[in-house]
């Protein structure tokens, strides 16, 4: 089983994860962190440091976030890896309660 990143990180990319992530297993694009499945150790550890509660383990993913489980797997093999925290995006606390953002991930 693996984490995987769900809609509620597009336009935030909190990193607060990637700073407890044992094995380097995000990547970063432009408005939104994804988890390499083939890396996560499921070690559960960035699903606490989360702010909007965006990781979810694979087999509790939101029925409505499913498409999520592929779309980490897809981007994790494009995206580079982050390594480091880095500052959230300028709009993070605006976008961290808005629904339905899936057509506002750049890919």
């Amino acid at each position: 089983m693996t984490y995987v990143v769900t809609e509620s990180c597009i336009k935030c990319k909190y990193t607060d994860c990637v700073d407890v992530c044992p094995v380097d297993c995000f990547v970063e694009g432009p408005n939104f962190l994804a988890i390499n499945p083939d890396e996560c150790i499921d070690c559960t550890l960035c699903v606490a440091e989360c702010p909007v509660e965006a990781i979810f383990a694979e087999d509790d993913v939101p029925a409505d976030q499913q498409e999520y489980i592929e779309l980490n797997a897809r981007l994790s093999a494009l995206w580079p890896t982050i390594t480091s925290r880095k500052d959230a995006l300028p709009d993070a606390d605006q976008y961290s309660k808005v629904k339905d953002k899936r057509k506002l991930l750049i890919e």
